[in-house]
């Protein structure tokens, strides 16, 4: 592929009302960047999301369908995605349609734009959250803890929308619940970040996955382990082969 070709990564659980019109959005946003590739990532869904998404497979062949055979979570979805895709450039986003495919772009460009660096994250930042209010609270308080004890900078690590390399992705320390650290991540090897602010929609149909517990005690508990990463990171080197 191309050096610059994009494989958007999608992890779905009992997506099937979303997933058409999300594919959609995702093949129009292609227009206006280089993306070649969609995986859609099925976690173990019980509805007919994997059916829906392999007839639209026959139709569009750039569409790609991997299936967990037990339900991972959302950073397990997002590594199998990225595993199976051939892009040298990810974009991952949530299967729900909050995430809106026109601001792929956005990121791409932001990409284009930012100065050649070892490692480069760019992270969307949803301008205006559109949730419950115990979602806002939950989000806005586990955001101000981590970003407090990481000092990653950035102040919505929560939006799924965002854009790197392939082989800088798998070159960071994998485990449950990642997803939500990734700027800490990127920041312990060197990387850069470069921030983006982007749209974010109401859920159109079906349910979250994720309750109160979820998303305030399980990141809290997680901060713990991202600061034992950083305490032992890797000192920034240079690297010469001799010939």
């Amino acid at each position: 592929m191309e050096p610059n070709n994009i494989s958007v990564v999608v992890p779905m659980l009992n997506e099937a009302e979303n997933a058409a019109s999300l594919i959609a959005e995702i093949l129009e946003a292609s227009n206006q960047c280089p993306i070649k590739e969609i995986v859609i990532v099925n976690d173990a869904s019980t509805d007919k999301t994997p059916d829906v998404v392999l007839e639209l497979k026959k139709q569009y062949p750039q569409i790609r369908l991997v299936s967990h055979s037990t339900r991972a979570g959302q950073s397990a979805g997002n590594r199998t995605g990225i595993i199976y895709a051939t892009g040298p450039l990810i974009v991952t986003m949530d299967g729900d349609g909050q995430n809106n495919p026109a601001d792929i772009p956005k990121l791409y460009h932001k990409y284009t734009e930012t100065p050649e660096a070892h490692m480069i994250l760019v992270a969307g930042q949803r301008e205006k959250r559109i949730d419950s209010l115990l979602k806002k609270f939950t989000s806005r308080t586990g955001n101000g803890i981590r970003r407090t004890l990481l000092q990653d900078g950035v102040r919505d690590t929560g939006c799924s929308l965002k854009l790197f390399r392939r082989a800088d992705f798998l070159m960071l320390p994998y485990f449950n619940h990642m997803h939500r650290f990734l700027p800490a991540l990127f920041l312990r090897e060197h990387g850069t970040i470069a921030l983006v602010d982007v749209s974010h929609r109401s859920r159109e149909a079906g349910v979250s996955k994720y309750g109160f517990w979820d998303r305030l005690w399980a990141g809290i508990f997680d901060i713990f382990g991202v600061l034992w990463l950083k305490a032992r990171a890797p000192k920034k080197i240079s690297i010469e082969e001799v010939k």
